[in-house]
């Protein structure tokens, strides 16, 4: 089941979409917003995986409070203006682009490309995942993982031979990747597999110094030792 949340102004739309969502069963629609600012308090507290945003809101243009969004969710963008279409495809997170008025079998090819790029994006545990950069997914083999890095907004995937940059927090991914990843650092999430060695608080890959932050130390150590 695939959670969502709309963000539209004029009812008429909200209950539009509304009645487009409840034919779907693997959509459940679990909160409703007619201005920016309010859905923007709900998705700090909340976990959704997508959500439908209008570009013409009362407080802030859709285009914009996207960018304000820490980690945002997965976007289908519905509006009367087509004129915005570019410009809202620059942002990697945007799915799909829905003109008003618009059919369900529209919409529905929509909620089909949230679903393909969700799925997509699911850890195979023992293997690989897919990254979703810059509307390309990306195959990355765990293995070939050395660390993870947080800078604000962004995490980096560093593999042997690449860098992968891209949206979102360290949180995510620490239920999602294999036993031989841990966080040493509230910034770095390292593959103990590839470890040279440890010398104080500082691990070794290769010519790569890595910290291990004082609150990581003790269960980073533990485990690292078994």
């Amino acid at each position: 089941m695939m959670t969502c949340i709309i963000i539209e102004d004029e009812l008429p739309a909200q209950n539009l979409l509304k009645n487009f969502i409840n034919k779907v069963p693997d959509v459940n629609i679990i909160a409703t917003f007619q201005t920016a600012l309010d859905a923007n308090l709900f998705i700090k507290d909340n976990s959704v995986d997508f959500l439908f945003l209008d570009i013409n809101l009362p407080d802030i243009l859709g285009i914009d409070f996207i960018k304000t969004i820490k980690n945002p969710p997965q976007i289908i963008i519905t509006t009367a203006y087509p004129n915005y279409a570019v410009d809202s495809f620059e942002l990697a997170t945007i799915v799909d682009y829905l003109v008003k008025p618009f059919s369900f079998d529209r919409f529905l090819k929509s909620i089909h490309k949230v679903e393909h790029i969700i799925n997509r994006q699911e850890i195979k545990p023992n293997n690989h995942i897919f990254l979703n950069i810059d509307k390309t997914l990306h195959k990355i083999l765990l293995s070939d993982v050395l660390y993870i890095e947080s800078d604000r907004n962004y995490l980096t995937f560093v593999t042997k031979n690449k860098k992968y940059v891209f949206i979102d927090s360290l949180k995510n991914w620490n239920s999602k990747l294999t036993d031989d990843f841990i966080q040493v650092h509230k910034s770095f999430i390292v593959n103990v597999s590839h470890i040279d060695k440890i010398a104080g608080n500082e691990i070794s890959m290769s010519e790569i110094k890595i910290p291990i932050g004082r609150t990581f130390k003790s269960n980073f150590m533990k485990k690292f030792n078994s």
